[in-house]
């Protein structure tokens, strides 16, 4: 299992950590998703390597910006 955790700025609230974590499990092979705003970071699970662009463009997509 591949684990890879990303800085997200722009993140204020649980509603915030559910869209990040929606947009980002309807990704093929993403198997678990876990956003936290307090601490702005993206902690993702993958069987296999992920596009890190599709990732970053899906969270730049909902309105915030991937460090």
């Amino acid at each position: 299992m591949n684990e890879t955790i990303l800085n997200v700025e722009g993140m204020v609230c649980g509603g915030c950590e559910k869209r990040v974590e929606n947009a980002l499990g309807d990704i093929k092979g993403i198997k678990k998703v876990k956003a936290n705003h307090e601490n702005g970071t993206v902690k993702m699970e993958s069987k296999k390597e992920i596009d890190m662009n599709v990732v970053k463009e899906k969270i730049e997509n909902l309105g915030f910006k991937v460090k």
